[in-house]
């Protein structure tokens, strides 16, 4: 039903929490998927795609592995922009080195990847372009670097919808609020109890999946979305609908 039989996914962080699942919800809907990642090991046990190892942050390197994805594999229809990283998570632990990886993944990182990306497939006639982004581009939750550079993914996913909309490009982010994934093993180890208080924030009462995430981005992708471009969309459990605590306490 989503129309993405047979049309070639590119999806980086593929080997991560979220990557996974984007990886399985991609290849349940038909998609050929060129799973990528910096860290080999990380795509060991993906089956059913073809896989490539670069660094995001190396421009060049990722200028090149981008054009042997488009000659080997064909230009992607789709371009699933995930990768992404956060340790410093409030203010006192933002320094010029901190803040430099931060940006450097997340923003610098992204654009490395989906610049080469979105000529080729400008050349090839259009594609769908979607990045993982956050509910901390929105709104502050924490982590300053990381959500100022995903703040910036939104501002550039807005540059392309509008400007590159003529060319039969699609672009939108998905921004997640807290989704349990290995990111979150050192903020558990030192409270257990530490998800148990953030569900008390969400009005679903629970955290959002990695497959939530991969089945708005699945969505987004496909034709089923074809007029919605420009757009980020919080897959959040309600979140940023509103301050339940506030609520709660309050009233």
């Amino acid at each position: 039903m989503f129309g993405l039989e047979d049309k070639h996914v590119v999806i980086s962080g593929a080997g991560g929490g979220i990557g996974r699942s984007l990886v399985s919800a991609f290849l349940a809907a038909g998609a050929q998927v060129t799973a990528c990642d910096r860290d080999a090991s990380l795509l060991e046990a993906l089956d059913g795609v073809v896989k490539f190892v670069f660094e995001l942050t190396d421009a060049e390197e990722t200028a090149r592995a981008v054009a042997t994805i488009v000659s080997e594999q064909g230009t992607p229809d789709v371009l699933v922009s995930n990768a992404g990283y956060t340790r410093a998570e409030t203010m006192d632990a933002v320094d010029q080195q901190s803040w430099n990886q931060e940006v450097d993944i997340n923003l610098t990182g992204s654009f490395n990847l989906i610049d080469p990306t979105l000529k080729a497939m400008i050349a090839n006639g259009g594609g769908s372009i979607v990045m993982t982004s956050t509910v901390n581009a929105l709104a502050h939750y924490g982590n300053p670097a990381y959500a100022a550079a995903k703040a910036g993914l939104v501002a550039y996913m807005r540059s392309i919808a509008v400007e590159n909309g003529r060319d039969n490009i699609r672009a939108n982010c998905i921004c997640p609020g807290s989704v349990r994934t290995p990111a979150w093993d050192h903020r558990m180890e030192k409270d257990p109890s530490l998800l148990t208080k953030v569900v008390q924030h969400y009005p679903l009462g629970r955290l959002t999946t990695p497959a939530d995430v991969a089945n708005a981005a699945v969505f987004l992708a496909s034709p089923l979305a074809g007029a919605i471009t420009g757009v980020a969309l919080p897959v959040d459990a309600g979140l940023t609908a509103g301050n339940l605590r506030f609520i709660r306490d309050v009233f």
